[in-house]
């Protein structure tokens, strides 16, 4: 193990975070690095007892400086912890993620290897609730929302974006730290600038980082919806997407034709001569449903019949949520549009 790695900042914005946020400090100050450390968290307006919990995490340990982030944006908060932060490599953590003991020296040490500006691994969910674990089979899966590299990918090398990121300092100062008009999807943002400013993106599957999903179908619902607003805003703002990502908002449309062919049979139009051909459509739900059923029994993983319920019911909600999330945005893009799974109302930090 090298000595001479540089000191690292982490920084993890906050929001309602009671259930996990001991959980993700202590995995970052548990981390086998061998140089200094510390742990700058944005605090957003919680409303459970997350700024008590980090209030007194932050008492135990010095290395643990603590931010406000009123405005409950995940981005602001980012850039408002990197501000306060003062070491060369800036990792950013989840307070949903639980990291490794080795995860930093591998990937300062990769990012120092690479010449890379932004390195990241594998996002690998872990649930507890039967409904949770079946969230982690769909994140774990191509079947989700396409599989990205850091889904599971077996190879090594750059790419478009990384989950998390360990950065150079330098490089995010150089592009102007995260873009904070971007609610979700900041990340995949502020990857592409850096890769546009000619730097290098990593990824390892060798390190995985486990995530902790949504733990109802509401949430999942709400947290989907707003992340494909937001996917479908950046595609209007940048007028490129990768394919994948355009299935969902495929299905979506499909389905809803079939259901505006429906009431146009039901008051007797569509019925005769060419219009006839429009019942094809329906055949897009006995397609999209029959995929589903057959993936959530035979690819995603489950020992129990209750089990492949849960899979074609959580890929359905990530699907369709998404799908009408990614229209929204790309239509009319995201204005304030916020993910409100952690809270009742109003924006998230995370």
């Amino acid at each position: 193990m090298s000595v001479d790695l540089p000191p690292v900042s982490y920084v993890i914005p906050v929001l309602n975070e009671a259930d996990h946020l001991a959980e993700a400090v202590a995995s970052v100050l548990g981390q086998d690095y061998p140089s200094a450390q510390e742990v700058v968290v944005a605090l957003g307006s919680s409303t459970d007892n997350t700024n008590q919990i980090a209030a007194e995490l932050a008492a135990a340990d010095p290395r643990i400086t603590l931010v406000d982030n009123p405005s409950n944006d995940v981005p602001i908060g980012l850039n408002r912890a990197i501000r306060a932060s003062k070491y060369p490599i800036v990792i950013r953590v989840d307070a949903h993620a639980v990291l490794p003991n080795d995860y930093s020296r591998r990937l300062v040490t990769l990012l120092l290897e690479t010449g890379a500006a932004n390195v990241g691994g594998v996002m690998r969910a872990v649930g507890t609730t039967g409904f949770q674990q079946a969230v982690a089979r769909v994140y774990n899966s191509p079947w989700g929302l396409g599989g990205g590299q850091f889904h599971g990918s077996s190879q090594a090398g750059p790419a478009e974006t990384a989950y998390l990121g360990v950065f150079r300092r330098e490089v995010l100062e150089e592009v102007g730290l995260f873009d904070e008009t971007m609610r979700r999807a900041q990340d995949w943002e502020l990857n592409s600038r850096i890769r546009a400013a000619g730097h290098l993106i990593w990824f390892t599957p060798d390190v995985e980082v486990e995530y902790r999903p949504r733990a109802t179908p509401s949430k999942l619902a709400r947290q989907m919806l707003a992340t494909g607003v937001w996917r479908g805003h950046l595609v209007r703002k940048q007028g490129r997407t990768p394919l994948k990502y355009l299935a969902p908002p495929a299905v979506v449309i499909a389905l809803a034709c079939s259901l505006l062919v429906l009431v146009l049979q039901l008051f007797g139009v569509a019925k005769d001569g060419p219009t006839a051909l429009l019942k094809l459509v329906h055949l897009s739900w006995l397609g999209y449903f029959g995929g589903i059923a057959v993936v959530s029994a035979v690819s995603l993983g489950g020992r129990t019949v209750k089990d492949k319920v849960l899979n074609a019911v959580v890929l359905t909600i990530v699907h369709l949520s998404w799908g009408v999330g990614f229209l929204r945005g790309w239509v009319a893009g995201a204005e304030s549009v916020v993910d409100t799974s952690r809270v009742a109302a109003g924006p998230s930090a995370g």
